[in-house]
């Protein structure tokens, strides 16, 4: 079952940018235009999704980072919400894809479909071709489907009889699991958890934004009657702020850092002892040192600096490693969780 917002603005695909050369620091007005623009999508979002912000600061990190996120919550958290706020805050087409057992993969790349009048095949794409791209309970779907999105997430295009269509820049994709239901659903392989820049566990809100969302389906800011948020930035706008993400600076020793920290998950127990490192199975790939250098650099930009702090990488480390560690049968029957590992490994790596 698709759902596809067809009245959001849409920008067609295209190649994907290289930069030519050493990039130029950031000046002060480029950052001034950068934070006044993340500030507009950070107060439409809240202006619709009550508490929860750590997954606004998740998405936005995602949006400018060029990568794709994974939330995992029991359901009635607001993560369909988010997904909506943020492509209406973007002016961007936005599709919702709740996935089921029987989806198939042409039900989200497209397929060719013949047309009986003109007697030949056309091509109907599938909504995986939008800005921002929810795939809801993603783990209910098989693994061949699973296995169709590896190209659109990775590559940012589709193949359809052979053609190459690309996907519309930005893209982004969102994905959902629940992680307390098993009938029915498929676990993700780790070749494709990897390509989640960041994986966001949504909490319970507090009792303070609960009363709020009370109050707001009240006055009908929230509930089934609700209107939808004013565009404050355009995809075009979104390309340029992830251009100057790209030209933040990272101190060669935050690069140590960042590649100090995904190595020592592939030797724990080098590192902590048998005690703890002998629930690491397998360590974090050097996608893990990719997306650390990415997201530091818009955490550095969300957070108003033209420069990386090892402050944005500690304030990742759960997001980008906890769905990169493969933990040991022993682990799951102690009880132990992927975030204990990582902070154990964030306090052994000296901090520069």
């Amino acid at each position: 079952m698709t759902q596809v917002n067809e009245s959001q603005a849409f920008t067609t695909g295209r190649t994907r940018r290289t930069p030519a050369g050493p990039s130029t620091p950031l000046t002060a007005d480029e950052l001034t235009r950068a934070t006044e623009a993340i500030g507009k999508v950070s107060d439409a979002f809240s202006s619709r999704v009550v508490g929860q912000h750590r997954v606004r600061t998740a998405l936005l990190v995602t949006l400018l980072s060029e990568g794709h996120v994974l939330l995992e919550s029991v359901p009635g958290l607001a993560k369909t919400l988010a997904a909506s706020t943020l492509a209406q805050a973007v002016s961007a087409r936005f599709a919702r894809i709740q996935c089921t057992p029987d989806l198939l993969p042409s039900d989200i790349i497209g397929t060719q479909v013949y047309d009986p009048r003109r007697h030949e095949f056309e091509t109907q794409l599938g909504p995986v071709h939008a800005n921002f791209v929810l795939l809801d309970e993603i783990n209910r779907a098989s693994a061949k489907t699973q296995s169709a999105l590896l190209e659109a997430m990775q590559e940012r295009q589709t193949s359809i009889a052979g053609t190459i269509h690309p996907l519309p820049d930005p893209f982004m994709v969102l994905a959902t699991q629940n992680p307390i239901e098993e009938e029915g659903t498929y676990v993700l392989p780790h070749a494709q958890m990897d390509r989640f820049l960041l994986k966001e566990i949504v909490d319970y809100p507090t009792e303070d934004d609960e009363l709020m969302v009370l109050e707001r389906i009240d006055d009908g800011t929230l509930g089934q009657h609700m209107t939808d948020v004013a565009a404050v930035v355009s995809p075009q706008e979104i390309a340029e702020l992830q251009e100057l993400v790209r030209r933040v600076y990272v101190d060669p020793a935050i690069r140590r850092y960042i590649t100090a920290l995904v190595r020592a998950t592939r030797d724990v127990t080098g590192l902590l002892g048998p005690d703890l490192g002998n629930y690491v199975e397998i360590g974090a790939s050097p996608r893990g040192s990719i997306a650390f250098f990415q997201a530091a650099r818009a955490m550095a930009v969300v957070q108003g600096r033209h420069y990386v702090i090892p402050e944005d990488v500690r304030e990742l480390r759960h997001s980008v490693l906890r769905h990169r560690l493969h933990l040991s049968f022993e682990a799951l029957a102690d009880r132990v969780q992927p975030e204990m590992v990582i902070d154990a490994v964030f306090r052994a790596v000296p901090t520069p």
